[in-house]
């Protein structure tokens, strides 16, 4: 079977971190995007489910929580300095 060079970008700390996991279950990034490939190849799927965040970082939801840790943390460093 003929081989071919495949070159994507990726987080530098993701890769790191994947070659560590990878390293500690004796397999090669190489091997572990080859079973990932052959798996969505065979199944025709991605193997695993992908959903959308629930809760966004810019949901409304989410920006009201922050907002209301940062008038916390407000409140307090002004009592702190009294």
């Amino acid at each position: 079977m003929a081989q071919t060079m495949v070159n994507f970008r990726i987080d530098e700390d993701l890769k790191m971190g994947m070659e560590q996991v990878c390293k500690e279950m004796g397999l090669s990034m190489t091997a572990a995007f080859t079973i990932f490939a052959a798996k969505v190849n065979k199944e025709r799927r991605i193997p695993f489910e992908v959903a959308a965040d629930p809760d966004p970082f810019y949901s409304e939801r989410n920006m009201k929580r922050l907002r209301k840790a940062i008038t916390d943390a407000r409140q307090k460093n002004a009592e702190t300095d009294k």
